[in-house]
């Protein structure tokens, strides 16, 4: 079978491997439709903070049950699902406390291990998720959706509370979608216009700003919030300066939550924490009942991700896809197709 594998820095092949093979309590998958994440740009730029090359990339997944031992849960070959790929150790103190999202020892699919992007790949079946008639397409969605679902869940985004997300990628208008539902004022900042627009035309964005300058985010608050700062802000890009602007554009009383992933250390008054008495929730990947609800919520037409597609390609056209999507910073969603 042909293998996609990022080998070094911008340097993605398509290699041939054998065809894994299925032991008892796995499930044996074969690949439709998978999404290229940021944390797949992440380590094709050499940047990402936990992955290491080689690595087969892949965690955004809709796949076809091929083999599967008989179950409780209905799952049969031929379904369409997708797949659960934050992997834990069932050992440490989180895990047996339930918190397996952010197991120590946590291991994504195309992160920290192998991920799903070849032909055939096979998962523990405790991993399927039953697609529940979505198309490959939508499914392949519903993992980036849980990522800014599960921190919106995190923070308990009330009602009419002035929500600022900056960065304006996929994570964010995922993030943007679940504070809508819950019925928030949402606002979203970006460097770039272009993706701004695209925001606005697709998504419920109350209002957008433009982050290109320093104390962009501080007028925001005085034009948006008439100067009392935003209830919840949201850093899903994972820079430096981001996370500042989180801090800068807080309401007093008000929660940050953490969804970026960056390298780099950030020097900053912690005083702030204590003055402003905030709340900052870091965010890590989601858990089974996230998905559960984000594909039910997709079935049912409670939310509307279609927008978030931007590229395609065959998923022959990896090295193509990835080159195109770290050149173009105005691509949302790429997708590779089996």
């Amino acid at each position: 079978m042909k293998t996609i594998i990022i080998s070094g820095e911008k340097r993605v092949e398509i290699i041939e491997q054998e065809m894994p093979v299925r032991k008892k309590g796995e499930a044996l998958l074969k690949m439709v439709v998978g999404g290229i994440c940021g944390s797949d740009l992440s380590t094709y730029r050499g940047k990402q903070a936990y992955a290491t090359f080689p690595v087969i990339p892949g965690h955004e997944i809709a796949a076809e049950i091929v083999d599967i031992d008989e179950n409780a849960r209905g799952l049969k070959p031929g379904m369409l699902v997708t797949v659960n790929p934050y992997f834990n150790c069932g050992k440490c103190y989180s895990c047996r406390h339930g918190k397996v999202n952010c197991c120590e020892n946590n291991q994504t699919m195309g992160v920290q291990r192998d991920g799903a992007f070849s032909e055939y790949f096979v998962v523990p079946a405790e991993r399927v998720i039953d697609g529940k008639g979505l198309t490959a397409e939508r499914l392949a969605l519903v993992e980036p959706f849980c990522i800014g679902y599960h921190g919106v869940k995190r923070a308990d985004i009330q009602k009419d509370e002035k929500v600022l997300i900056i960065g304006a990628g996929t994570i964010g208008l995922c993030a943007a979608v679940s504070a809508n539902i819950r019925g928030a004022e949402v606002y979203m900042a970006d460097v770039s216009e272009e993706k701004l627009k695209y925001a606005s035309d697709h998504f419920q964005i109350n209002g957008t700003i433009l982050n290109d300058h320093k104390g962009a985010i501080v007028e925001a608050v005085e034009t948006c919030t008439g100067g009392d700062g935003f209830d919840v802000t949201v850093e899903a890009v994972g820079l430096n300066s981001t996370f500042m602007d989180c801090i800068d554009g807080l309401a007093f009383g008000g929660k940050i939550i953490q969804v970026g992933v960056g390298k780099n250390n950030v020097d900053f008054p912690f005083l702030m924490i204590q003055k402003k008495e905030m709340n900052i929730y870091g965010s890590r990947n989601a858990l089974t009942e996230d998905f559960d609800e984000a594909i039910q919520m997709i079935s049912d037409g409670t939310i509307d991700m279609d927008a978030l597609i931007t590229n395609e390609y065959s998923y022959e056209e990896a090295a193509e896809a990835f080159a195109h999507f770290d050149k173009n910073p105005n691509a949302i969603k790429t997708l590779l197709k089996w």
